[in-house]
């Protein structure tokens, strides 16, 4: 009775848990669609973008005049006259209101290329900003891969354990009805009890890995809560291209965001260096200003009127401390494109290298789904003839176990091997940006 009220308890808790969780059956396109716009990961890199943006604009604003305007009002005391020697001297009256209006205008004609420098840096900066949106959003889509084809296979897992567990049950249902034969001893019985306690244990842990997985995608495409991610089952059937790997190389050559990014910052540092170089050389600039002061103080006495000038003319500016100064920051900013020249071999070399290794990876998956399809195959075979022998009273019960559990560890692995193969095959996509 106890036995019953407990099945009963925990068929209805499983039922209630089933039902407050929405399950949904998600591709990886799906999945990726989702992140685009729900990671927050990408948002960040997206409003970073955005801001890069703003600074072209910000860079370019440099070409314009620059336009300043001054208004301020003063009191004036009286002023005190006396002669060299600083006596015999005499109060002045003055008017005791003063005001200063100016009005300057300026326009760069020549800066040494420091202004295109700049605007050009700036340009470069929104593309390095778009770079790194894409390779945070091919990082996204891989860790996405990767939870999604682990949730795939320990799903598959539960569903061989569940069989195993089945079969171990009906093997024990058998063995206590051979025991009232006395056919069967109790300690044979107590072992496949022992074998049953580890499986449904490697369930439990198993479903603790799902609720795992399937919380770290539903907290990354921000889902609700009680959301059940159940991966399409026609994933395995999915075409892959049997690319060469020379193919795949010049694929990541076109593609790969780390040699883009590498690329890039080699023309960033060629544009600091024209920026270096501009600091010693003269600026020119066209300034314009108009100026109303009042009152006229340098007259004594002081006339109380505004006077009203204006000039226009070219400006020259040159740093003379630069042929001192500058001469450090010239040497770096020169070793600084050396250092991206070389940093462009070596993402050449990184891509070489993670080419090479996905695709040997790949071509093994090819070659473990082979096998374990043969596995599949033999298992299969065997399976038949012990189940024959079963049924003839020529293999003991257990042979008939062994053989179960061998035909679902085949198939077990054949679809582990094939999940290898999908999650290889997107490493390479990674490797070449182009998931």
């Amino acid at each position: 009775m106890k036995k019953l009220l407990l099945s009963i308890l925990t068929t209805g808790l499983t039922v209630s848990i089933a039902t407050a969780q929405t399950m949904r059956t998600m591709t990886l396109d799906e999945l990726y669609a989702i992140a685009d716009s729900a990671s927050q990961s990408i948002r960040s890199y997206t409003t970073a973008h955005a801001a890069s943006t703003e600074a072209v604009a910000a860079a370019k604003s440099a070409m314009l005049p620059d336009v300043n305007v001054s208004l301020s009002g003063s009191y004036l005391g009286d002023g005190y006259l006396m002669n060299r020697h600083f006596g015999e001297g005499e109060r002045i009256d003055m008017p005791h209101w003063g005001n200063n209006f100016s009005l300057a205008a300026s326009q760069v004609l020549y800066a040494g290329g420091a202004i295109s420098a700049g605007i050009r840096m700036a340009e470069l900066g929104e593309q390095m900003a778009a770079l790194d949106l894409q390779k945070n959003r091919q990082e996204v889509r891989f860790l996405l891969t990767g939870y999604y084809l682990e949730l795939y296979k320990l799903g598959n897992q539960v569903k061989v354990l569940d069989q195993n567990i089945a079969l171990t049950r009906q093997v024990l249902r058998n063995m206590e009805a051979r025991r009232e034969q006395g056919t069967v001893l109790k300690n044979d019985i107590t072992r496949y009890e022992l074998q049953l306690q580890t499986l449904e244990l490697q369930k439990v842990k198993l479903m603790d890995g799902l609720h795992i997985l399937n919380q770290q995608l539903v907290t990354t495409l921000h889902l609700p809560a009680d959301t059940r991610i159940a991966p399409d089952t026609t994933l395995l059937n999915m075409p892959i291209e049997r690319l060469t790997e020379n193919e795949w190389l010049t694929l990541a050559d076109n593609n790969n965001i780390s040699l883009q990014q590498a690329t890039l910052a080699h023309e960033i540092s060629q544009q600091e260096l024209k920026a270096t170089r501009a600091a010693s050389l003269p600026s020119l600039a066209l300034v314009a200003e108009d100026h109303m002061d009042g009152p006229i103080t340098i007259e004594v006495p002081t006339i109380d009127m505004n006077y009203n000038y204006w000039f226009v003319g070219l400006g020259v500016k040159y740093q003379l401390s630069s042929l001192w100064k500058n001469n450090r920051n010239l040497r770096k900013a020169k070793l600084n494109v050396r250092r991206a020249q070389e940093n462009i071999a070596v993402a050449h070399e990184g891509i070489d290298n993670g080419i090479q290794a996905a695709y040997t990876n790949f071509l093994t998956s090819f070659t473990e789904v082979r096998t374990q399809e043969k596995s599949v195959e033999l298992a299969d075979q065997n399976y038949t003839v012990t189940a024959n022998r079963y049924d003839n009273d020529l293999a003991l019960l257990t042979d008939m176990l062994d053989a179960s559990n061998m035909k679902l560890s085949a198939s077990l692995n054949l679809v582990n091997a094939r999940i290898n193969l999908i999650y290889n095959y997107y490493k390479l996509k990674y490797t070449a940006s182009s998931l």
